[in-house]
């Protein structure tokens, strides 16, 4: 987790927008509040629609909040922008944060300068990122020939040179390979313990969160449904989720018994058998489901506790458990 001094003040933001066609406001956000401490990792996590990008573009300073205030180290986003935008860098999703037809170097060299840092200084630095994202040897090489896993290295690059305090990462891992994924999460972890730096990432890659976030934060429909620790969420889930083997495939019948109950299930072929993964929303539930398999006269061969990864928990939230609010408790 970060030191405990809070670095990002969100408090009570929202914000509307008119839909183009129908010309009703729709409510995006409604209401978030959020400290984010020097050093943490955290996840912005959302389902489409949720409210999630409105959230991030206000923070970023790209959007001026209906109501509420951001805070950056207490100067506010609203009042001092240009002040309160020197403590942050943005990368956002598509590679948009690049001149293209520039050297991989030569991008590192024109935005330090563009922060009004000396580029002489910062040659070491410079020298030092590109060794640490393993691009020493495509330096001098045009961003538009780089991949698309090398182009995110840089951009990401770019943000650390910068050196603010907070950096907001869009999709960091979206569209690459499994080496260059594990590249940016190795770099990512580094910059968060050695240099404290604050790191707000959003993904829908749910593993990129359980490996690297210590704390995910998850909107929907324009509120914080859940704000807690990464290891927390997955106990609290793993306690209540449950595989039954069953000797034969789930029934329409048995289908249409649990999509009517509401409950939170998948079934997995096995051969020879089959399993059922079900998340329950409270210890009761564990009957209710033995209860729905006998009378979808399914037979139970085995009842397992099931295995939890971060995608369940963001599942179970969003689908089965968006109403509840889950806070952390630290």
């Amino acid at each position: 987790m970060g030191t405990g001094e809070s670095v990002l003040q969100i408090r009570n933001v929202k914000k509307s927008y008119r839909n183009k066609r129908s010309k009703e406001w729709v409510e995006a956000v409604k209401g978030i509040s959020l400290d984010v401490c020097r050093g943490e990792v955290v996840g912005l996590l959302g389902p489409n629609g949720a409210g999630k990008t409105t959230f991030i573009k206000m923070m970023s300073g790209l959007l001026v909040p209906d109501e509420g205030e951001v805070q950056i180290h207490g100067i506010s986003m609203n009042k001092q922008r240009l002040k309160a935008l020197q403590h942050i860098s943005v990368v956002l999703e598509g590679n948009r944060n690049l001149y293209w037809r520039m050297t991989a170097k030569e991008n590192l060299e024109y935005f330090s300068g563009n922060r009004g840092l000396s580029r002489k200084e910062l040659q070491s630095r410079i020298a030092e990122l590109l060794d640490m994202f393993r691009l020493s040897h495509k330096a001098d090489e045009q961003v538009n020939r780089l991949s698309r896993g090398m182009q995110q290295k840089v951009s990401i690059a770019v943000s650390l040179l910068a050196d603010t305090d907070v950096i907001f990462l869009d999709e960091p891992t979206l569209g690459l390979d499994v080496d260059a994924s594990y590249d940016i999460r190795e770099v990512l972890h580094r910059v968060a313990k050695e240099e404290q730096k604050t790191v707000l990432l959003s993904s829908h890659d749910m593993p990129v969160v359980q490996q690297i976030c210590e704390r995910a934060v998850i909107i929907n429909e324009g509120r914080v449904v859940a704000d807690d620790r990464v290891s927390s969420l997955l106990e609290l889930f793993s306690s209540k989720a449950y595989a039954f083997v069953l000797n034969q495939p789930l029934t329409t019948k048995g289908h249409a018994l649990f999509e009517e109950a509401d409950v939170l299930y998948s079934v997995e072929e096995t051969d020879p058998t089959w399993t059922l993964h079900v998340t329950m929303q409270q210890d009761a539930d564990f009957y209710r489901v033995v209860d729905l398999l006998k009378d979808a006269d399914a037979s139970i061969q085995e009842v397992n506790r099931d295995v939890v990864d971060f995608e369940k928990v963001f599942v179970n939230i969003v689908k089965g458990g968006g109403h509840r609010e889950v806070v952390a408790s630290v």
